[in-house]
C-alpha cells in the first residue's frame, strides 16, 4: 500500500464514487499497490444525494443509445461524446447488474433497480469502492496545492483540509453542484476551480418545479395528471414551442411539478424573464382526443346528465379538483342545463381542455433544483480526458460542470461516465508519472 494518494478524489456523491472504482481498477492494471486512491466526503456517509434521487427508487440510467441520449442533453451535449464512448448506458447496467443488482425497464426507457431502493445502488459502489481498494476519508477541502513547474501552468500537488497538507499526484474534483445543500451539494467545488482559474458560469436551477400566477394551481392542489400533453411556448418569439411532451404532472400550493414540468423548466433558460412573464404553459387535457372526438364525448356525457346543471355533468369527464376550475375558464354559467348549452359554448369548453394555459413567474429556490445548470466552463476542460486545461493533473466529473440533461436517468449517467473518465485518465497519468511532484 501506497501512502501518498495517486489519484484524490474529491466529493463521494454518483460521480466520485465512479470515478475512485475506475481509477483504482487501472492502477491494479497497471501494477500500482493497492491503497492509490483516496476518496475524500465532507459528510459522515457517501452518496448522500443520490440516495434520494427518484424519490428514493433511483433512476439509474436511460435504455438509449448514444444519439438518442445526446439528443436529451441541454448543455454542451458534444461535450460528452468521450465520456459516453468509453461508458455508456449500457455500460451502467452492466456495472450494477454484475454487483448484483437486477434492474428493469419502465415508461420512458427509465432504468431503476428491480427493488426500488436507491439504497441498493450506494451499496453496490460502496462495495465496489472497498474491492478496489480505494480508501476513505472524512474532510473539508478547503483549498488545492499547487507546485510551479518550468511549464507556465502551475501543476496539482494535493489538496488542503484547513491548515493540513495532503500531497496526491492527481486530483479530480466531484464535488456536485448547488441542489440539495443538505446533502453536502453547496458549489463549494466551484470556489476551488476559481481558485486555479477557471471560469464558473453562474449557477441556475434546472429540472425544478415551477410557480404560477393565480389561484388555479392552488385550488387543484394534490390533483396528479397522467398522460396529459404540456408545451412550453415562448412570448418573446411569437409563442414559439419551446418543448412539448406527454406525461405526468402534479399541481401544488405554488405552481406545478413532476415530471413532465421538470423538464418543461429546464427550456425556459431565462430566468428573469420566467418573472416577467415571457413563457407560458399550456396542457391539453385531454391529448387522445381531437376537438371533433372531443366535442362528441362532451355530447354523449350531456345526454347522459341531460337534466343537470353543467356544473354537475362534468364528473365523467374531469377529475373533482378539475371540476370548477375549468367550468370556470370555460365560461359557461355553472347552473345552466346542459341542454341548453350551445355549440359555442361546448367550442369554449374544449379550447379549455385542450389548452389549459398557466403563467409561470417563476422557479422554487435552486436548493429544491434537482440538477443545477452553469458550473465549470467544459472550455477550460479536456473532453478526451476530463483533466483541466489551466491546471495539469486536476480533473473534473459529474455536476460541478456545466453539462445538464431532462429527467430520465441522463443526468445520473453523465456523472458515471465523466467520473469514469476523470478516474481512468487521472490514474493513466499518475501511473505514468506524467504529473507526479
Amino acid at each position: 500500500m501506497t501512502d501518498r494518494p495517486r489519484v484524490l478524489v474529491v466529493g463521494a456523491g454518483a460521480a466520485g464514487m465512479m470515478a475512485a472504482i475506475a481509477a483504482a481498477q487501472t492502477l491494479q492494471t497497471a501494477g500500482e499497490p493497492d491503497g492509490g486512491v483516496l476518496l475524500l466526503e465532507r459528510g459522515d456517509r457517501p452518496c448522500r444525494k443520490l440516495r434520494i434521487t427518484g424519490k428514493g427508487r433511483c433512476n439509474v440510467t436511460n435504455d438509449c443509445d448514444r444519439e438518442e441520449f445526446l439528443r436529451h442533453v441541454l448543455t454542451n451535449p458534444r461535450f460528452l461524446y468521450s465520456a459516453l464512448s468509453g461508458f455508456d448506458t449500457q455500460d451502467t447496467r452492466t456495472f450494477f447488474e454484475g454487483c448484483g443488482v437486477a434492474l428493469k425497464v419502465e415508461r420512458g426507457r427509465r432504468v431503476f433497480p428491480v427493488s426500488d431502493r436507491a439504497g441498493d445502488i450506494v451499496d453496490a459502489l460502496v462495495r465496489t469502492c472497498r474491492a478496489a481498494g480505494v480508501r476513505n476519508q472524512t474532510g473539508l477541502v478547503t483549498g488545492l496545492a499547487l507546485v510551479e513547474g518550468e511549464e507556465s501552468a502551475p501543476r496539482i500537488a494535493g489538496v488542503r483540509i484547513g491548515e493540513r497538507l495532503i500531497p496526491a499526484d492527481t486530483v479530480i474534483l466531484c464535488t456536485g453542484g448547488c441542489s440539495y445543500p443538505i446533502t453536502g451539494s453547496d458549489g463549494g467545488g466551484y470556489r476551488l476551480a476559481e481558485s486555479v482559474g477557471h471560469t464558473v458560469l453562474p449557477p441556475a436551477p434546472s429540472l425544478i418545479p415551477i410557480v404560477c400566477d393565480g389561484d388555479i394551481c392552488r385550488r387543484m392542489m394534490g390533483l396528479s395528471l397522467r398522460n396529459v400533453r404540456l408545451r412550453v411556448l415562448d412570448t418573446a418569439h411569437g409563442n414559439r414551442v419551446l418543448y412539448e411532451d406527454m406525461g405526468e404532472m402534479l399541481f401544488t400550493h405554488f405552481g406545478v411539478t413532476g415530471p413532465l414540468v421538470l423538464t418543461a423548466s429546464a427550456h425556459m433558460t431565462d430566468t428573469a424573464g420566467v418573472r416577467t412573464g415571457r413563457y407560458r404553459l399550456r396542457i391539453d387535457l385531454k391529448p387522445a382526443l381531437d376537438e371533433a372526438a372531443l366535442d362528441a364525448r362532451i355530447q354523449a356525457d350531456f345526454s347522459k346528465f341531460s337534466n343537470r346543471d353543467f356544473i354537475n355533468a362534468l364528473s365523467d369527464l374531469l377529475p373533482q379538483k378539475a371540476i370548477q376550475p375549468v367550468a370556470e375558464l370555460s365560461g359557461i354559467p355553472f347552473r345552466k342545463k346542459v341542454h341548453d348549452v350551445t355549440r359555442e359554448e361546448r367550442r369554449a369548453l374544449i379550447g379549455v381542455l385542450k389548452g389549459l394555459e398557466l403563467q409561470p413567474i417563476g422557479f422554487r429556490p435552486l436548493a429544491e433544483a434537482i440538477v443545477t445548470r452553469g458550473g465549470v466552463d467544459v472550455r477550460e476542460v479536456d473532453p478526451r480526458t476530463m483533466q483541466s486545461k489551466l491546471c495539469p493533473g486536476l480533473y473534473f466529473a459529474g455536476e460541478m460542470l456545466d453539462v445538464d440533461a431532462t429527467t430520465g436517468g441522463y443526468n445520473l449517467q453523465i456523472a458515471f461516465s465523466t467520473g469514469h473518465l476523470a478516474g481512468i485518465s487521472a490514474a493513466q497519468a499518475a501511473s505514468a508519472n506524467v504529473n507526479k511532484v
